[in-house]
């Protein structure tokens, strides 16, 4: 209508339908035709087709947007700087972790106001380099958030360019890994922390690896053994550390725990610096890697020097007394709480004619005891069965061949 009034219109695009019911794509230009006269009589069209190239630009379009979308959408934070240094990418990603929405951080410098700021230099130096063309990849970054937290991105600097190849900017392409990070951070803090409990524990804890040499050498077994931690380290433990009565022992229990056959509560004797002998009350546990692979033995001990000595002690005095009541020149026996005999010395069995072993389990008064006393020996046993004693009480015991021996008796409570 306006071509046909004299208004003219260039490069207008139509879209054409073909025979075949397709659609083609012409640059037009509408031009006013007229008579001799100069009088409008219609409208010129002349056309370029530019199907193709209109079909590329659309296609080309729908990506970007596509491109937009992922970018916008991505569950990777995603951002970038101009030539400058300021910010003209902030994806959703981005601006969840950091709290900053896109508007907020759009034109800002990025290592000035997100940075934190014993990071800033190493970071402008990375991107620095990004923007002459030397990429970074897996580079660890802290941001600052709205909210002043950290977060720990793990991050791709990339090289941005235009259609001609000329650096614009650069664009960043992270992974959030705060979370590893901080439980790193707190795995590195339980280590040392372990570490440190170990190191000072008020028990002895040693450790071979695989091959039986000392990997681990607390305080306290220092102080035991008084090899310190360099003086132990590397030394073959059972060789250099046991007693040599011990030592196969020692090594096939070390043996089947490298097999993951532990054990607990295992009397060890070690070998001081100064050659005494230390008594270890042991658990020997499997030590295992991150794979679960055996990869030594540790052992958590309890020092049982004094206990063991006071209880070697006390057997030896028992053995002492057993042998002092055994050989007594005085007969000695005695009952349990049922009335059967339970001791009787050599003495007893020369008086009586009856051996230990006949006597052990018999009940004393019925099988020992004549008649005419069972009675009153009977209430004798059974007052000192109630903690009233007896002394210098007359007892007449019937031997093996039938005789009496009159024995001049103290009853005393067990």
């Amino acid at each position: 209508d306006r071509a046909l009034k004299g208004d003219e219109t260039s490069n207008y695009e139509l879209e054409f339908r073909t025979a075949t019911n397709q659609i083609r794509y012409l640059l037009v230009n509408a031009t006013t035709r007229r008579d001799a006269e100069s009088n409008i009589v219609g409208v010129v069209s002349v056309a370029q087709d530019v199907t193709e190239t209109t079909k590329h630009d659309r296609a080309v379009k729908s990506m970007a947007q596509e491109l937009r979308q992922l970018v916008d959408k991505a569950n990777a934070p995603i951002f970038g700087i101009d030539m400058h240094g300021n910010v003209n990418e902030w994806n959703d990603k981005t601006a969840e972790i950091t709290g900053y929405r896109k508007d907020e951080a759009m034109s800002k410098p990025l290592v000035s106001t997100f940075i934190v700021p014993k990071l800033r230099d190493s970071v402008q130096g990375v991107l620095d380099k990004a923007l002459k063309g030397c990429e970074t990849s897996n580079y660890d970054l802290e941001f600052r958030t709205k909210s002043n937290e950290i977060r720990h991105l793990l991050v791709n600097a990339t090289t941005r360019r235009d259609p001609e190849s000329n650096v614009v900017g650069v664009v960043g392409v992270a992974q959030d890994v705060t979370e590893a990070v901080e439980r790193d951070v707190a795995v590195r803090s339980m280590a040392r922390e372990l570490r440190q409990l170990v190191d000072t524990a008020n028990a002895p804890i040693f450790g071979i690896d695989v091959h039986g040499n000392v990997n681990e050498w607390n305080d306290k077994t220092s102080e035991i053994t008084g090899f310190n931690r360099e003086e132990a380290f590397t030394k073959p433990l059972v060789s250099t550390f046991i007693v040599p009565k011990l030592r196969q022992s020692v090594q096939d229990v070390l043996d089947r725990a490298l097999k993951g056959d532990e054990t607990s509560n295992y009397e060890l004797e070690f070998r001081t610096k100064s050659n005494e002998t230390r008594y270890l009350l042991v658990n020997a546990t499997t030590r295992r890697d991150a794979n679960n692979r055996v990869v030594g033995v540790v052992g958590v001990a309890q020092d049982v020097t004094e206990a063991t000595k006071h209880d070697r002690a006390v057997a030896s005095m028992a053995r002492e007394l057993r042998q002092l009541v055994d050989t007594a020149n005085a007969p000695i026996f005695g009952i349990d709480i049922d009335g059967h005999v339970n001791e009787w010395n050599d003495k007893t069995a020369e008086i009586t004619g009856f051996s230990k072993e006949e006597a052990l389990n018999k009940p004393l008064i019925s099988t020992f005891i004549v008649s005419n006393l069972r009675q009153s020996v009977q209430d004798v046993l059974d007052r000192a069965l109630k903690g009233d004693e007896t002394s210098n009480y007359e007892l007449e015991f019937r031997t093996k061949t039938n005789e009496v021996r009159y024995l001049l008796v103290n009853a005393t409570t067990r």
